[in-house]
């Protein structure tokens, strides 16, 4: 059975730092394009950040809106996907999601991925 599972997530203060992980199951997620993913209250699912398989050149993509604060990186070893999130800003509180897709250049683009995990929260709050 193939399987995504976010952890990480929690409460942290502005200017503070996450590190969200998403670990896959049943599959390797090194042939697989990963994307993280976040929802607001209200608002639509929008993309944060992504990699692509490292058959595709491992490339990664972000959203204007995290350049420079967020990073996503793979440990093949461990199966798992991680997004580094510094600088953490109130407008970043959400659910955040991982993806993944096989055999793909990424995009922050939702309906592009198969296999989604059941989400992590992350708020942002003094």
């Amino acid at each position: 059975q193939l399987q995504l599972v976010e952890s990480g997530g929690g409460l942290v203060q502005p200017g503070g730092s996450l590190r969200l992980s998403c670990a896959a199951s049943g599959f390797t997620l090194d042939y697989y394009a990963v994307g993280w993913f976040r929802q607001a209250p209200g608002k639509e699912r929008e993309g944060v950040s992504c990699i692509s398989s490292s058959n595709s050149g491992g490339t990664t993509n972000s959203a204007d809106s995290v350049k420079g604060r967020f990073t996503i990186s793979r440990d093949n070893a461990k199966n798992t996907v991680y997004l580094q999130m510094n600088s953490l800003k109130p407008e970043d509180t959400a659910v955040y999601y991982c993806a993944a897709v096989p055999f793909r250049l990424c995009a922050l683009r939702p309906p592009m991925y198969n296999y989604w995990g059941q989400g992590t929260q992350v708020t942002v709050s003094s």
